[in-house]
């Protein structure tokens, strides 16, 4: 991963010898022209950057020294927060992932933005707006192997709308069965269509969400222990309280 991330900032900051020619004072990397002194020590720093500890303090260093000559580029700004984010310094990381996303053109941190509020940060109305925004530009499209929507879904369901969440999680399993087919509808989806219909006392039709997902991933324990409150809940439905 370190190789390819100095791949990445090599490619983006120095093709030192190849950009402009040799007897020029200053270098174009991307739109911006640096001077022949500040493109070396850019260099200095990207090999430095690569071989630091994630969680070096020197590593920060080199990268606060690398954007105060190049202070749009998007992927340093990136590589500041994600150390933080892996010790869940969120709101400090944040800072710095707020300035990717300003700088990048790709909109590539945005999506990344709103997926680490989702999943890491636990800050659901944020991740939302990011995610709506994202759709915006870019449809329903993916973030870390599930789409937009599936994360909107997530959110809804932390934040007790039950029936949002059920609603983009049955969306993305018929789209899934729309395009892909009925074996490879995403049992993740299922599982949570499931914890949905549970919330809302839809006990017969959790259970088929939890059917339908163990079919496709019988060693899913989480959807197994969730059946097996399915099973309670219909049996003191029909028959009252089980008595301990």
């Amino acid at each position: 991963m370190k190789k390819y991330s100095c791949f990445i900032l090599l490619s983006l900051c120095i093709s030192i010898n190849s950009c402009v020619n040799k007897k020029a004072e200053t270098k174009e990397i991307g739109k911006i022209k640096v001077s022949r002194q500040d493109s070396v020590k850019l260099k200095k720093y990207i090999e430095q950057i690569d071989v630091l500890p994630l969680f070096s303090t020197k590593r920060q260093k080199y990268l606060d020294s690398f954007l105060l000559i190049l202070p749009s580029n998007a992927y340093a700004w990136q590589q500041k927060a994600m150390p933080l984010f892996k010790q869940k310094k969120y709101e400090v990381g944040m800072q710095y992932l707020d300035s990717a996303v300003k700088y990048d053109q790709t909109n590539h941190y945005l999506e990344y933005r709103a997926f680490i509020k989702c999943i890491f940060q636990k800050n659901y109305i944020a991740a939302i707006r990011d995610f709506d925004a994202i759709q915006k530009i870019k449809g329903n499209s993916y973030v870390m192997d599930h789409t937009y929507e599936f994360y909107k879904g997530l959110c809804f369901l932390q934040l007790n709308e039950f029936n949002k969440a059920e609603k983009l999680f049955s969306k993305n399993i018929n789209e899934d069965r729309k395009k892909l087919g009925e074996k490879w509808i995403n049992c993740s989806a299922l599982f949570y269509q499931g914890i949905c219909f549970f919330e809302m006392d839809n006990y017969k039709q959790a259970m088929i969400s939890f059917d339908e997902c163990l079919k496709r991933y019988r060693n899913f324990t989480d959807a197994k222990v969730l059946q097996s409150n399915m099973f309670r809940k219909l049996w003191e439905t029909r028959r009252g309280p089980i008595i301990n």
